[in-house]
């Protein structure tokens, strides 16, 4: 049965997880997780972007020029899409780029992540994260004794307002709550930084 090992907040191992064999230390499933992330980050799109076509520009009420006898290209209005100032031809307009995907496909893709940070080696348990202080020094030496670097996930069982204040001003360091992670959230990180209560909410998420 695959275990993960548990630290404290200066590196040292403390004691170890075993972890569901059925889930973790397998072959990652890649086209659920991309399913799944490809869905969070339609849904983050806003879609407000907007042009007018050639009913909702002003003016070109008027014909430029009489039909025939002029020598030049008959035209009907000067807000024509090929004229300067006119309407734009199929141009964007707000839209809801938001769907959705089963929730048995979110369930899987938030495993299939987990395993994937797992098997990099990329997946860190702490006894315990509170930085009651809300020092931001505090919790970078934290991160110092764990050896972590790039961009990192700290998935928390409840945030901790001191604990949110100390990270909040380090580069690449974002915060989650175990109840509200996800694949996107996950895969969008080098390193995921989890508690050992947190580490639990997600086994059971994901059962």
């Amino acid at each position: 049965m695959p275990e993960l090992n548990v630290v404290d907040i200066k590196g040292q191992k403390s004691a170890s997880v075993e972890l569901p064999k059925e889930q973790f230390g397998v072959h990652v499933h890649d086209a659920v997780i991309h399913q799944a992330v490809v869905m969070y980050n339609a849904n983050q799109r806003q879609g407000t972007v907007s042009t007018k076509g050639r009913a909702e520009v002003s003016g070109g009420g008027k014909k430029p020029w009489a039909q025939k006898g002029t020598g030049r290209a008959r035209q009907g209005s000067s807000r024509s899409p090929l004229w300067k100032k006119g309407g734009i031809t199929f141009g964007p307009k707000p839209r809801d780029f938001g769907y959705t995907v089963s929730k048995k496909t979110r369930v899987a893709a938030l495993r299939e992540s987990l395993n994937a940070k797992f098997l990099g080696n990329h997946l860190l348990c702490v006894d315990n994260l509170e930085v009651l202080s809300g020092k931001t020094k505090e919790f970078e030496a934290i991160l110092k004794n764990l050896k972590i670097e790039g961009r990192t996930l700290a998935i928390l069982d409840g945030t901790n307002e001191k604990t949110l204040l100390a990270s909040r001003n380090i580069a690449r360091l974002s915060l989650v709550r175990a109840t509200d992670a996800n694949a996107s959230d996950i895969m969008s990180n080098k390193n995921v930084l989890v508690t050992k209560e947190a580490l639990k909410t997600l086994l059971k998420r994901i059962e």
